[in-house]
């Protein structure tokens, strides 16, 4: 990414292998990529790709619809469009949480809830083979915690099939065992207007009485296994769940009142304009459902721009179809494109794209509001950069580390260093105050470890806390270590003991936001070699030798989502190579110091002989259907479509700018 990079690479002994003998090949790869990347960027300077998920999303939106009897029948259609055909009639019958996954049962109902709302008929062959294979895995009633939420809220399973959250928790005093403080910005923003469609048992209009009865294997007043429970901690949860069941009736409706009133003072502020609630779907969805229940006419203007913030998620195919993203990723996408043409060529149009670029980008640094953040930093000055278009509440390290990391890096030593230089010295502050006690950095929070929260039975998917993660902090290492401030030096110091005690025993990291290991092993690798560590380190080399032992045979490297269930399978994927994980891949051998060594090589000319043709998909930009992300690991993933539109470009820059760099002078 950087010159700095270079000094640490560019020290490697040479290889005897030999690269790519067709120099001109590699320009024109670079050259297409970098036109096509350009031909995306927006007017005012910025990108925002597609960010696809599974149909859990899409299928949520109809019900919604049904929930609130606003139903857009023409927007309904191209919406089941599109869920039925990620059906995997070929193979499970049901619906993947990502492409060539197994089933999820919990996406799969809502998928064929969603479907029968929209009027497909149960005996049409499709919904048969949905229905069979649910009933095949025990039912609806074996779906999550969310998903029989929903359901009992839609009638179809009582209120005891879901976990007893009051809104009382909004009373909660911060020492509690549960309080919102302590859970993740996603769980938190969630929950507040959840807390309300509980306590108060809403009720869907379902104006078309769509139900379905048929997904049970016993009837749903009479199944008596809603909840499993495998430790003591979970069992001890249950217990108290069932007590605040019957103690319940005994809460007075003055502190039910204020414990509402409470929740609706909590989330009213944070709606976010159209950016909405949290900036992400789940959150929104609920404060509209819960303003639904609370009497707010449509016309209100929080519930109209609540609805807006909704329909701006949806993205209309030319096929005729339609997917609700869970929300948008512009900041993400500008900054690494701008990084991926920051050293793609010196031709003033590709430098204007990037000034444009940052242009676009300063502005959205959050310099005044404190978020959701400052409670557990009450007086570090704001200075961070969210993930969308407005998330004042939540600023992400990723993205503040990414974004300044391109400022700095673009303007030092340049007339415009001016201009950006207070900005990026508030973003390196911001990063260093929000550093968590383990010496590692999580993504929106610090020290959001309170792990026994995992153990509730609200929390069955197990992703109610933000703790740090190997990647978000190789990721502001690297930026600290291209900043070289002095000041910063314990703080590196600290998150280096971090990543090697998280240093998996074969050398490879953990991808909490990118799939997977091999996506952590080049974050941490990149931040290590920037901070300026001795990559021949033992300890280091053990990550790269296992980058290079992941590599196919056909040069390329990739990794299924199946390793967020199963870690022996990290690094693999049948063989199947991806122009993300090979771009990763060969990023994390570059930041080590291997960019002359075969499997560098044979990684470029993986890319080389995958950029598509143009009339392709996504011409010139390695287009591939895998899922690279999870949202949540196991419960949620994702596919950002700029993965393969920037990632293989840059790779292709590094190494054709290291080659150069490491010929001797004439």
């Amino acid at each position: 990414m950087t010159d700095s990079l270079a000094t640490v690479v560019d020290s490697a002994p040479p290889s005897t292998h030999q690269p790519p003998n067709d120099a001109s090949r590699i320009d024109r790869a670079i050259d297409r990529a970098r036109q096509a990347l350009m031909q995306r960027q927006r007017p005012d300077g910025h990108w925002c790709f597609e960010f696809e998920t599974d149909c859990t999303i899409s299928s949520e939106y109809i019900l919604m619809m049904h929930f609130i009897d606003e139903i857009d029948d023409v927007l309904q259609e191209k919406l089941a469009r599109y869920i039925r055909l990620k059906q995997r009639l070929d193979t499970h019958g049901g619906w993947p949480l990502y492409h060539d996954g197994a089933l999820d049962l919990s996406c799969t109902v809502k998928a064929y809830y969603a479907l029968k709302a929209a009027g497909d008929s149960p005996d049409a062959p499709h919904m048969r083979r949905a229905r069979e294979a649910i009933l095949a895995r025990g039912g609806a009633a074996k779906s999550n915690v969310f998903t029989r939420i929903l359901l009992a809220m839609f009638g179809q399973v009582p209120w005891r099939a879901a976990p007893y959250v009051p809104v009382e928790i909004m009373l909660f005093p911060r020492w509690a065992p549960f309080h919102l403080d302590k859970v993740s910005y996603w769980a938190r923003s969630t929950m507040v207007p959840l807390f309300i469609l509980c306590t108060m048992k809403a009720k869907a209009k379902n104006p078309r009485a769509v139900g379905i009865a048929e997904l049970f294997v016993t009837p749903p007043d009479e199944e008596k296994h809603y909840f499993a429970t495998t430790t003591f901690v979970s069992k001890l949860f249950l217990v108290l769940d069932k007590v605040g069941r019957a103690c319940d009736p005994l809460i007075p409706s003055s502190l039910r009142r204020k414990a509402i009133q409470k929740a609706e003072q909590w989330f009213l502020p944070r709606l976010n304009g159209e950016d909405g609630l949290g900036a992400i779907f789940p959150p929104m969805v609920n404060a509209l459902e819960a303003m639904d229940l609370l009497g707010y006419a449509k016309d209100h203007p929080a519930r109209a721009t609540c609805l807006k913030s909704l329909q701006k998620l949806i993205v209309h195919r030319d096929d005729g179809t339609a997917y609700c993203q869970p929300c948008v990723s512009p900041v993400w996408d500008t900054g690494w494109a701008a990084i991926a043409l920051l050293r793609a060529s010196p031709d003033d149009a590709t430098q204007a794209a990037v000034t444009r670029a940052m242009a676009w980008l300063a502005p959205l640094q959050e310099l005044e509001r404190k978020g959701d953040w400052a409670v557990q930093a009450p007086d570090l000055p704001p200075g961070g950069w969210a993930f969308q278009y407005a998330n004042a509440y939540y600023p992400d390290l990723d993205d503040t580390a990414v974004v300044a990391a391109l400022l700095h890096v673009a303007v030092s030593g340049t007339p415009r260093e001016g201009m950006y230089r207070d900005r990026i010295e508030r973003a390196a502050d911001w990063l260093v105050g929000m550093q968590s006690a383990n010496g590692g950095f999580a993504a929106f929070d610090r020290n959001n470890t309170h792990y026994h929260i995992n153990e509730i039975p609200f929390a069955d998917h197990g992703a109610m806390l933000d703790p740090p993660t190997e990647d978000v902090s190789g990721r502001v290492l690297a930026f600290l270590g291209i900043l070289n401030r002095p000041q910063d030096k314990v703080v590196i110091e600290r998150c280096l003991a971090y990543l090697r005690s998280t240093r998996l025993p074969d050398g490879s990291y953990w991808g909490r936001w990118g799939t997977n290991y091999i996506y952590g092993t080049w974050s941490v690798l990149a931040g290590l070699a920037l901070a300026g560590q001795d990559m021949q380190q033992p300890w280091i080399r053990e990550s790269v030798d296992w980058l290079i032992a992941k590599q196919h045979d056909d040069g390329g490297w990739g990794e299924t989502n199946d390793t967020y269930f199963d870690p022996a399978l990290r690094g693999t994927n049948d063989g199947v190579s991806t122009p993300h994980s090979t771009a990763w891949a060969l990023l994390g051998l570059f930041a080590a110091g291997e960019h002359a060594c075969d499997a560098a090589h044979r990684g470029v000319r993986w890319l080389l002989d995958h950029q598509q043709s143009a009339g392709e998909p996504e011409a010139d930009l390695w287009y591939h259907p895998s899922f690279n992300a999870p949202g949540f690991p196991r419960v949620f993933f994702l596919k950002y479509h700029g993965y393969t539109a920037y990632f293989p470009l840059w790779a292709l820059s590094r190494y054709r700018q290291l080659l150069a760099n490491s010929r001797p002078t004439p």
